[in-house]
C-alpha cells in the first residue's frame, strides 16, 4: 500500500463497531472521516448531556473527564492501527500514557475532533500522537503505547 494515499472515508457507528470491540457506553467516537490505516486517522465525538458520566461529573458544572478524552484518541487511533491488514480482528490493548495536557474544558454540546498519527511500530507495539480539538482549539493532547492483542472468544 502507498503510504502517500490519502483516505477520506465516512465510518459511522456500525462500521467502527466492525473494528473496534468498544460499545456502549463505552464506545467515545461517533464517526471517522479520514484514515490511513496504521497510519492516521481523524474522527469525532459528539458531547451531549445525555452521557452517563455527566450524572457525577459534575452535575453542577458538566465537564467530560480527562481520561475519557484520552480514551476518546485512543478508540480512534485503534480504529486506524487495526484497519491494518495484519491487525484486523485483534484488540489494542492501552500500554501508556505521556505528555498528557488538558487545555480547554469540554462540555455537552461540543464536538471533538479527534487527529491521532502513528509515531512508532515495532512488531506489536507502538506510540501514538493524539490531539483533541474542540472549535480548532486543542482541548487535549497525549502520546498514547498500545500493544495489539488477541481478541479472546
Amino acid at each position: 500500500m502507498d503510504n502517500n494515499i490519502e483516505f477520506n472515508v465516512n465510518l459511522g457507528i456500525k462500521e467502527i463497531k466492525e473494528i473496534i470491540p468498544h460499545r456502549y457506553p463505552f464506545l467515545l467516537i461517533d464517526k471517522v472521516t479520514y484514515m490511513e490505516p496504521g497510519k492516521k486517522v481523524v474522527a469525532y465525538k459528539n458531547v451531549t448531556m445525555n452521557e452517563y458520566f455527566f450524572q457525577g461529573h459534575f452535575p453542577q458544572e458538566p465537564v467530560m473527564p480527562g481520561v475519557l478524552i484520552v480514551e476518546s484518541l485512543a478508540q480512534a487511533g485503534a480504529v486506524a492501527i487495526l484497519s491494518q491488514e495484519n491487525f484486523k480482528g485483534k484488540i489494542a490493548y492501552f500500554g501508556g500514557i505521556n505528555k498528557a495536557k488538558f487545555r480547554k474544558k469540554v462540555v455537552p454540546g461540543d464536538i471533538l475532533r479527534l487527529e491521532v498519527e502513528m509515531i512508532k511500530i515495532k512488531g506489536p507495539a507502538g506510540i501514538a500522537k493524539g490531539i483533541a480539538y474542540v472549535d480548532d482549539k486543542k482541548a487535549c493532547e497525549a502520546e498514547v503505547m498500545f500493544m495489539i492483542g488477541d481478541a479472546s472468544v
